[in-house]
């Protein structure tokens, strides 16, 4: 893969401590960059500081391996909460952002309609924004964001005030627009995170805390647990009595802390049926990112 991007120490204040303390990481063309965090973390300052809105007390930022100076053509920005001209229409609203961002006028206005059909609102392009509903509002920051066909798209907590059938429709978009354009967003639902993320940033207090790719992160943090589902409660007691493994109950289910126990499913899996065990289910379950999000950046 390509670098696209490369941040150095990037550092700001606002004459106390560092709301951004000295982070650094790298993106590459066409992924998909999570940057997790709890409130006041830092994440929006520098998703501002990326797309040139606030300026660094410290640090570089280089795109493509050059001085990122004039942002209009290269990047394209989600604020959280966009705002519009409620008397302009999707499609006069879009055409001037293609402008702001340097494309030619007549060309502006193609991409414009190119881009609002492509974001599901091409039925609506003509009526103005102040009409919209909240999902619309999202779908049309989205299209001003990505009109000029930017190569790195930033995005602040771009499905957050979006119910699940509208977050699932701007997943969607998101991961066509990863096939040719790299993203990176802030984002507490983790879920999302998970499904379509390359690599993950954990910002704690302004400081990045923990990157990598979702599956290292995974493999370090993994706590893998093998869970057992007893048909009866009765069951589950008799179970603690044989067993050689520390326990955990919670109803009819037990879990046992692998690595502390140093086991394996298959020899769980031998002790139930030499027993003649009645069980509903029995799996191996690994730390979900909302477990790692709280032991990185909540716990530290």
């Amino acid at each position: 893969m390509t670098q696209l991007l490369q941040v150095n120490n990037l550092t700001k204040t606002y004459g106390g401590p560092s709301v951004v303390n000295s982070i650094s990481f790298e993106l590459e063309e066409r992924t998909s960059t999570a940057l997790i965090g709890p409130n006041g973390a830092g994440k929006t300052t520098t998703l501002s500081m990326l797309a040139g809105l606030v300026t660094p007390s410290n640090g570089t930022i280089l795109f493509q391996n050059q001085p990122k100076t004039d942002i209009r053509s290269s990047i394209g920005f989600l604020p959280q909460y966009p705002k519009f001209f409620p008397w302009l229409s999707a499609l006069e609203f879009t055409e001037m952002a293609a402008r702001l961002s340097g494309v030619e006028a007549r060309q502006a206005l193609e991409d414009a309609k190119k881009t609002l059909e492509f974001v599901g609102l091409g039925d609506a392009m003509k009526k103005r924004t102040g009409t919209f509903s909240g999902g619309m509002k999202q779908r049309l920051g989205l299209a001003q964001a990505i009109v000029h066909k930017p190569g790195l798209l930033l995005l602040d907590e771009p499905v957050s005030a979006l119910d699940p059938v509208g977050r699932r429709q701007v997943m969607n978009l998101l991961k066509e627009l990863q096939q040719e354009t790299t993203i990176l967003y802030s984002t507490h639902i983790l879920n999302d995170a998970e499904e379509m993320t390359d690599q993950l940033l954990f910002l704690r207090k302004g400081t990045l805390v923990e990157n990598g790719s979702l599956d290292s992160i995974r493999n370090k943090y993994e706590n893998p647990r093998i869970l057992i589902e007893f048909e009866t409660e009765e069951e589950l007691v008799r179970f603690e009595t044989v067993s050689p493994w520390m326990v955990t109950k919670v109803r009819k289910m037990a879990t046992i802390d692998a690595v502390k126990a140093g086991v394996g499913i298959s020899e769980v899996l031998a002790l139930l049926h030499s027993k003649k065990f009645s069980i509903r289910k029995l799996e191996m379950q690994t730390a979900s990112l909302e477990e790692i999000f709280m032991k990185v950046v909540m716990e530290g």
